[in-house]
């Protein structure tokens, strides 16, 4: 639905927020996630404005903004050129900082081309927004895609609190510097005036980072000073809104296809994973958990459901293609194995479904298995605990690997993802537990998400965000 801006704004409290993508005005705020909810909010509270690029390809390398309306908050978006595409989103962003951030240097394919289109990309992020800062308004940029965003806005004399969040892990000091340019990469992030990180292993290796490559003075508190300039780094791990997703668990369960699902599972126990279609994330290994424990637990077979569910992404990148042929040739493979003409224990889907629906698979789910490689937090650990029925909730297993396991390591089973057998007997523990077991389990997890839910996350780096730059200008 459409609207007009809120009428409830506080005074000198402009917000501009800056990510990748931005919700299209036929689907904003749809099924974009924790940063899209935590965002909307913030923007809702402030004389908001979300810019970013709108997802077409168009020749015109000075297309203007396009603004829209939506629920209260300003957007403005953009196209990009077909070659920007290919050297700043899969090039630099997807084929070098996503595998780099994710500890996955043999998977690195790096041109200067590519460096050349993400920093020509960034600057243009900057040419669009300088015009729209204003002397009360804050920034604030999101992701990797856009970590030299804040060098060109202090470049074009923006001086304006520049916030910056990373959704994906930090990597150490010797994974960092395989990128040619990584002192630069480094100096970019030292023009925020607040860096966010999911977790404390991340910000140990940024501040790592910028004492090795930039001799950075840590000052205490988490302030480092790197030529004259102080910058905070701090973690402020992402949620999720937990209201709204008991309200689509509820809902989902009841759904049509939430009943659909129901009837074709019958009494057997459900195991669920849900994921973007990436080699992060471990789905390979975790079908071989899955296989091991039919190996193992004849009681399993004929019993067990586990379902995957893997919606595709980056399909213009190799390597998103061959995994995908991977996961089906290795799900055929468990079912050839093991399936029954009443029963097929693993069932791969490549597709994504709408959120209502997704959330009423997790209610219905005994065992979520999550098991990353490396993630910065995995938001559907999140989103399947809160998902529970408070009276028979199911058991999360969560790879230690994933920022969510720092929080919700007193309630879920954290694992080892490389540890195939170790999983295996996870997957057994999980549908065996008692009732009141995973109730106390659930309990304590639920604690941890009230306590610091995803509008916690959004008004506590936003105000930190302004304490540094009022203590920036106090020592200047």
């Amino acid at each position: 639905m459409g609207g007009s801006l809120l009428s409830d704004k506080e005074p000198n409290n402009r917000l501009i927020v800056v990510s990748n993508r931005v919700p299209s005005p036929k689907g904003a705020g749809g099924n974009q996630g924790g940063l899209a909810v935590g965002v909307m909010n913030a923007l809702q509270k402030a004389d908001g404005l979300w810019l970013g690029w709108n997802g077409e390809i168009d020749g015109d390398n000075n297309a203007q903004l396009s603004h829209y309306d939506f629920d209260g908050v300003r957007f403005a978006t953009f196209p990009i050129t077909e070659h920007d595409h290919k050297t700043y989103y899969t090039g630099f962003s997807n084929e070098i900082l996503w595998p780099l951030f994710h500890y996955r240097p043999d998977k690195v394919e790096y041109s200067r081309e590519s460096l050349d289109g993400y920093l020509r990309v960034n600057q243009r992020f900057a040419r669009h927004i300088k015009p729209l800062v204003e002397p009360d308004t804050r920034v604030w940029v999101h992701d990797y895609h856009l970590i030299p965003l804040g060098y060109y806005l202090r470049q074009t004399s923006v001086d304006a609190p520049l916030g910056y969040f990373l959704h994906i892990p930090f990597p150490p000091w010797d994974v960092v510097r395989i990128l040619p340019e990584y002192e630069d990469l480094l100096r970019y992030l030292t023009s925020y005036d607040l860096i966010g990180l999911q977790t404390e292993i991340d910000l140990k290796n940024l501040r790592d980072c910028m004492v090795m490559a930039l001799d950075a003075r840590d000052l205490g508190d988490n302030v480092l000073e790197v030529e004259g300039r102080r910058f905070k780094i701090a973690a402020y791990p992402i949620s999720i809104d937990v209201n709204d997703a008991q309200d689509l668990a509820k809902k989902g369960e009841q759904s049509a296809t939430g009943q659909r699902l129901k009837r074709s599972i019958g009494d057997r126990p459900l195991v669920i994973g849900v994921d973007r279609l990436d080699y992060s994330k471990g789905v390979y290994k975790r079908f071989q958990a899955f296989e091991r424990l039919l190996e193992n637990a004849e009681h399993q077979r004929g019993n067990v459901v586990f379902i995957q569910i893997s919606p595709p992404s980056r399909t213009d990148v190799h390597e998103y293609a061959q995994l995908r042929s991977t996961l089906e040739r290795v799900a055929g493979h468990v079912n050839g194995r093991f399936a029954d003409y009443d029963w097929t224990p693993l069932r791969y889907l490549n597709r994504g479904y709408g959120r209502e629906a997704v959330f009423g698979f997790l209610r219905q789910s005994r065992v979520a298995l999550l098991t990353p490689l490396r993630d910065g937090m995995n938001l559907v650990a999140k989103e399947y605990v809160a998902a529970q029925d408070p009276e028979d909730p199911g058991v999360l297993i969560i790879s230690h690997l994933a920022g969510a396991s720092w929080e919700l390591k007193d309630g879920a089973l954290v694992c080892n993802p490389y540890d195939i057998d170790g999983v295996s007997d996870m997957l057994e523990q999980a549908l065996a537990m008692p009732l009141e077991e995973r109730k106390l389990r659930w309990r304590r997890m639920m604690d941890v998400l009230e306590a610091n839910d995803i509008h916690n996350w959004s008004q506590n780096f936003l105000a930190e965000l302004m304490e540094m730059k009022l203590a920036n200008s106090a020592s200047q």
